[in-house]
């Protein structure tokens, strides 16, 4: 039949060459339904003629960056392995196969091939009949189509199952549909589109699907580039993918165990059906005899390429890859579809060409860093270990390691294996997160100087039993008993500032800190930083499933964080205070190379700009002076401006560093991944392992401070770094407790140092340190009055006899004295006393009172050396 032929009987419908060609199609099936032929005719004429060829289900990848700019796959994942290829990128050889193996009159027929049709027919009854099928490549494409837009369109596995099960039902209905689609696929579409499509369509064995992903998998080659033998077994396989796939060599059902001339065949039945195809070949005039024998005298010989598919495939990058698949799952997901994850859906069907923040170098580092410190597994715990860095002001993920090795399969089991990602949190890999330790300390500093706090502002930090009760405008004031909390190097403490606190990292200051501030200010600040909250998904204070509080015990490093959040946190400090929540992809683009929205990453100004350089200044010093040197003193790059803090948990079972430049953020942790096995009682290759992270840090910055270069942090305001003044309450005469209490609500330290001469009442307070204006948060030393001093008449201004009558009376001996004077009023008079009036001594004390005598002459009136009062004749004018 000719092209036009059998166009024009496609669409009469009606005419007798019609009816047989349907009979024919569906006789078998006629004969056990026992529908009459004109009811198949009838029932042809009415089917749909048109059909929507929907989106080929294409494999997607991952790509990161290389130095040189260009990107380099780090995986990819599909439901259906395809990569579509243009008509001109697939091999002639390809192309002759399929239409010489599969339907050698393609470029004649209408879209079905009568003949071809008939002799399927009559193979049906003939026994040996002949190797082709009745279904022509048009008809093949058409029931693939069907299968895909199924697939398509399902959402749930149970809906994609019956969608498959519908589109390849054995039944007169889809075999007559199927016909008359592909006779309107013929009608619209030109040939080679069409034998395009089926080529980029066809199933070639497992979940290999398309000429170009099948030529990389069984030969490790293109479809350009396919040699005329690899071409033929390729069509091969489409003829019936299970049994004729190359990547089984001990397949019984693909002729493992076939034997000629005594030797063994490899795929023998792939062969021969291959060897089919080249005769069909040759018969067609599209190869010579020559190229005919040659080919059939190549053994068959696949070079399995299996594709890098899954995380798992790719261990350099395996936790920053299962992190980017939870963010495509996570942000591309829509709420109105509960019962379809879009994008998980994108991610195994969509095509999609994703591009990542990933540092190909800085991995690499961080890598090596980790891997050659912290072993993927060892006898004495459950270590962890990770690395996450991430760019400053952008949110951007450079780089995501972890010591152990990547693996989601539950049938491979070891302790070197996991599938949950240290880094993250519960929504991007599983883990629950660690306690950070000291290095959530910075989230009090940070409240401290938000709330108008100093640096240089000092307060009581010594060790107590009972620190009372702490303010929480979220929850309510909350009173921790017997909480005694203690210092790292021991010892009782002192008066210390904000700045000590941070640079010794001092946990009895930063409580004493945290009892000047609002908890809820903590959180919320801590929270605002890290742009996340607890890593199992609960707020800081309240764990996933609790309705807790957050506890003043939080703000030495109690909460459970992902060190992905704390990076976040870090590059908010060393970036003006601006929190970007992290991102993992650059840019997103579908098959066709158009831009698909990427998640992107939000930032907000979580502390303001001076507090953020208040706290670098801090920090910086923690670098400089304090704990971070451990880590400071072996980098190579120690000249480039940076913060930091270390942090080490209760029983010292986790451990960190972090830090950043201006430019990138790091965070490494050592800890338990399960169990609680003292760190600094545990050996790695001859080294504490609590100080591993030493080891880690500094290479990882090294490289970052050399790729990305620091610049200085700015300088704080001078507010941040002088002591603020205050004026120190009057406390004599109260009790010790109520001074403490007077002394601390007033902003101010003390102690009691002993005990002095003093009117005030025994035991009450005698003396203190300083009065008026000082620096608030100084100590205030104060001293016990032994009760043991009586108070002193002021008589200054009183006549000389009535005010020794009235010191004679208080208890006191008096001395008088005697000072020349011209004012005439001041004769006789008082004009000075020591003790001072209104001061205090001893009973029975002299007070010496200075009398004023008259310059000119006359008695004097003085005193007669003897300390006794002398008789003053004339009453002592």
């Amino acid at each position: 039949m000719s092209g036009v032929g059998s166009g024009v009987l496609a669409f009469l419908g009606m005419s007798a060459l019609a009816g047989v060609l349907v009979t024919a199609a569906v006789t078998p099936a006629l004969a056990v339904t026992g529908m009459a032929a004109n009811n198949s005719i009838t029932m042809f004429e009415n089917l749909p003629g048109f059909l929507k060829i929907g989106e080929l289900a294409q494999k997607s990848s991952i790509y990161a960056i290389q130095p040189d700019g260009t990107p380099a796959e780090i995986t990819s994942f599909y439901d259906d392995n395809r990569e579509e290829v243009e008509f001109d990128y697939i091999s002639q050889f390809l192309k002759d196969a399929a239409v010489a193996g599969e339907d050698p009159r393609f470029y004649e027929h209408g879209g079905i091939d009568i003949k071809g049709t008939l002799s399927a027919v009559a193979n049906e009854f003939i026994p040996g009949g002949a190797t082709r099928g009745g279904s022509s490549i048009t008809q093949q494409y058409v029931k693939n189509v069907l299968i895909n837009n199924g697939m398509n369109e399902a959402k749930t596995a149970e809906e994609k199952q019956a969608a498959y099960d519908e589109a390849t039902a054995t039944t007169p209905e889809r075999k007559l549909k199927e016909m008359r689609y592909a006779i309107s696929i013929d009608k619209k579409y030109p040939k080679d589109e069409i034998l395009k499509g089926y080529l980029n369509i066809a199933a070639f064995g497992g979940q290999v699907y398309g000429v170009q992903s099948a030529a990389q998998y069984y030969f490790k080659t293109n479809a350009k580039d396919l040699t005329l033998p690899q071409a033929a077994s390729l069509i091969a396989i489409v003829n019936w993918p299970e049994k004729f796939r190359l990547d089984y060599p001990d397949s019984e059902t693909n002729g493992a165990n076939t034997v000629v001339d005594g030797e063994k065949v490899p795929y023998a039945d792939n062969k021969s059906r291959r060897d089919y195809i080249l005769k069909e070949m040759l018969d067609e005039k599209k190869i010579t005899q020559e190229d005919y024998d040659a080919a059939v005298a190549t053994p068959v010989e696949p070079v399995i390429s299996p594709p890098t598919t899954g995380c798992q495939a790719s261990p350099y990058y395996a936790y920053f890859c299962d992190y980017v698949t939870w963010e495509i799952k996570d942000k591309m997901d829509k709420a109105d579809t509960p019962d379809v994850n879009e994008g998980a859906e994108m991610l195994s069907r969509g095509g999609l060409k994703i591009y990542t923040t990933i540092d190909m170098q800085m991995q690499d580092v961080a890598t090596q860093a980790l891997k050659e410190n912290v072993p993927s597994s060892i006898p004495e715990m459950d270590l962890g270990g990770s690395v996450v860095s991430v760019e400053v002001g952008t949110g951007r993920i450079l780089a995501m390691v972890q010591n152990t090795d990547y693996n989601v399969d539950p049938d491979v089991t070891g302790d070197n294996y996991s599938a949950v990602n240290y880094n993250s949190g519960i929504d991007y890999g599983g883990s629950s997160g660690f306690q950070p330790g000291s290095t959530f300390k910075t989230f009090t500093l940070a409240e401290w100087l938000n709330e108008g706090h100093s640096l240089n502002e000092s307060m009581n930090a010594t060790k107590r039993s009972n620190w009372g009760t702490f303010n929480d405008s979220c929850s309510g004031p909350i009173d921790v008993g017997g909480w005694d909390p203690g210092n790292d190097e021991g010892g009782n403490g002192g008066f210390w500032t904000a700045l000590f606190n941070t640079i010794n990292s001092e946990n009895t200051g930063f409580v004493a800190m945290a009892k000047q501030l609002d908890l809820c200010g903590i959180k919320k600040t801590a929270t605002a930083l890290m742009s996340a909250g607890r890593a199992d998904g609960g707020e800081l204070g309240t764990p996933a499933g609790t309705d807790w509080t957050f506890q003043p015990s939080a703000v030495l490093g109690t909460e459970e964080v992902a060190p992905l959040s704390m990076a976040t946190a870090f590059a908010a400090f060393a970036g003006g205070g601006v929190s970007c929540t992290p991102i993992a992809i650059d840019k997103i683009e579908d098959a066709e190379g158009n831009a698909v929205e990427a998640p992107k990453s939000t930032c907000t100004q979580a502390i303001t700009t001076d507090v953020a350089a208040g706290m670098d200044y801090a920090l910086n010093k923690v670098m400089t002076q304090g704990t971070g040197t451990s880590s400071l003193y072996k980098m190579d790059t120690s000249g480039t401006p940076m913060i930091g803090k270390t942090g080490t948990t209760d029983n010292n079972e986790a451990t960190w560093m972090s830090g950043a430049s201006s430019r990138v953020a790091t965070v490494v942790g050592v800890y338990n991944a399960t169990g609680h096995v003292n760190l600094r009682q545990t050996y790695v290759n001859g080294e504490q392992a609590a100080v591993l992270r030493h080891n880690i840090w500094p290479r990882v910055m090294d490289f970052a401070n050399t790729k990305y270069p620091g610049t200085g942090f700015p300088e704080p305001k001078s507010e941040y770094l002088s002591a603020p003044q205050a004026e120190v309450p009057s406390v004599l005469g109260l009790t010790p407790d109520a001074a403490q209490k007077a002394l601390e609500a007033a902003g101010f330290g003390w102690a009691l140092d002993g005990e002095v001469d003093s009117a005030q009442p025994k035991g009450t307070i005698g003396e203190q340190s300083a009065t008026g204006m000082t620096s608030r948060g100084s100590q205030i030393m104060l001293k016990v009055s032994k009760g043991n001093l009586a108070p002193v008449p002021n008589v200054v201004g009183q006549q000389a006899d009535a005010a020794e009558a009235a010191l004679k009376q208080a208890g006191y001996k008096v001395r008088r004295a005697n000072e020349n004077t011209d004012d005439d009023s001041k004769v006789g008079i008082v004009l000075s006393q020591d003790p001072a009036g209104d001061g205090s001594a001893a009973a029975g004390a002299t007070v010496t009172i200075t009398i004023g005598k008259k310059s000119a002459g006359g008695n004097d009136g003085g005193n007669d050396g003897d300390g006794e009062t002398p008789t003053v004749p004339g009453g002592g004018g």
